[in-house]
């Protein structure tokens, strides 16, 4: 696998993990890299089946493997311990490098990752049901999702009016550029029908929360159209270690909040470090 990340920082400096989701790219992070790379060594890969790594066709486009891979860069730069950015479709990558090795782990950036039931609404029924029995008649069932339309919806679709002029077309647009290579939409929709052995094992994360009590900032745009807004409350219930920012916006926030969010989660850093030196 010929993986393409972005990397700032000091390389002795407290790593960040910066996962992004689907449609997107690490190109997602490109206002809140530098920021951070003034306090951490921040790391921004494409994961497999996105933005500029290579899509082999033999590559199994599942969240282990992507795990794995992962997993392999870090190891192969030095990047020993670090924060995990959990938003999306990177949510199972994060949690499953957490929960092989929490003592990897300084810290969770919860971004719109949805990581237990709560979080899933009425529209996942037909998700859930081609998870159990992934037939033809099922994923008929699916909603239009991986097409152009389908990736300006994550960033636009079923919010308020008001906050559709704050995002940038060139987002979805560049997405879709990315998408419509030949045998990516397939690709996307492997990697989707993995996402119920993620589902499968919210349990596992729950408990991983409260055994090992990561310290956690949240940063959540609560007009999501894909994750139901009880998800916080089911994060507060779990972590007591929990700076919880709930914003005006949408799935994708760091398209319209990147000041905030680069602020906040600099401080997080800083402040997670000091205690770790004191």
């Amino acid at each position: 696998m010929n993986l393409f990340y972005r990397e700032a920082g000091r390389r002795d400096a407290p790593g960040v993990l910066l996962l992004h989701g689907q449609p997107s790219s690490s190109y997602s992070f490109r206002e809140v890299i530098s920021p951070l790379a003034e306090v951490a060594r921040v790391v921004a890969p494409d994961l497999p089946g996105f933005g500029f790594t290579e899509a082999p066709d033999d590559y199994e486009y599942t969240f282990d493997a992507m795990t794995r891979t992962v997993d392999a860069l870090t190891r192969k730069i030095g990047l020993e311990r670090f924060f995990l950015y959990v938003h999306d479709f990177g949510a199972p990558v994060a949690y499953y490098l957490a929960l092989a090795r929490p003592d990897r782990v300084l810290g969770l950036i919860i971004q719109n990752g949805n990581a237990h039931e709560e979080g899933l609404g009425p529209d996942w029924v037909a998700n859930k049901a081609y998870w159990a029995d992934p037939s033809p008649e099922n994923r008929a069932k699916l909603p239009e999702w991986l097409n152009f339309e389908g990736v300006r919806h994550t960033y636009v679709g079923d919010i308020p009016d008001r906050l559709k002029p704050q995002f940038p077309p060139e987002g979805w647009h560049l997405d879709w550029e990315r998408m419509r290579r030949p045998g990516l939409v397939e690709i996307q929709f492997r990697i989707f029908a993995d996402y119920g052995r993620y589902v499968a094992r919210f349990p596992e994360i729950s408990a991983y929360h409260r055994e090992h009590r990561p310290p956690a900032l949240m940063l959540w745009g609560r007009h999501d159209p894909y994750f139901e807004i009880e998800e916080v409350l089911a994060y507060a219930r779990e972590l007591d270690r929990l700076d919880m920012h709930i914003y005006d916006g949408a799935h994708l926030l760091l398209e319209t909040h990147h000041q905030e969010c680069a602020a906040l989660m600099r401080e997080f850093i800083l402040n997670v470090q000091a205690g770790m030196d004191a």
